[in-house]
């Protein structure tokens, strides 16, 4: 038996594995923001889009097939800035984005505050791999004065 266990000891030495450390394994940088984007904004971005929007476009940004569409780099995150404001204030359903169908319907989220709004959006164009100017507090309402002439 104690040729069995010394025969084990010499193995585990020699193949080096009783001492091999792990080596810490450096953490990949993390995207920054656009340009003028605080940690603020979107730290209170990501507030509203986890209790608003996550059940449908889900922890990653990358929607429901079909129903929900992504928010990682689609013209309509990316683009048009009033055209995305007015998914929030005016809800929208049955749209193809960047050619793909989806049938789901997108409520107004009216009940949320144009500071809300402008964070949310600043949070979204600025996640799942996207990097875009902000969403101002003024652009939010410019697009709600809008829809109500």
């Amino acid at each position: 038996m104690k040729k069995r266990s010394a025969l084990l000891v010499l193995l585990l030495l020699s193949s080096g594995a009783a001492f091999a450390q792990k080596k810490p394994v450096a953490k990949a940088p993390a995207k920054q923001p656009a340009a003028g984007v605080s940690a603020a904004v979107l730290a209170a971005g990501k507030a509203v889009y986890t209790q608003n929007c996550l059940s449908c476009h889900q922890a990653d940004g990358g929607g429901v097939d079909g129903l929900n569409p992504p928010l990682s780099k689609t013209d309509y995150v990316l683009g048009d800035k009033p055209r995305l404001i007015n998914v929030l204030v005016n809800g929208l359903r049955g749209v193809d984005i960047d050619g793909e169908p989806y049938h789901n319907a997108m409520p107004a989220q009216t009940h949320l505050t144009d500071q809300q709004m402008a964070d949310v959006l600043t949070f979204v164009r600025n996640s799942f791999g996207n990097k875009a100017s902000a969403v101002t507090v003024g652009e939010v309402k410019a697009v709600r004065a809008a829809g109500k002439k």
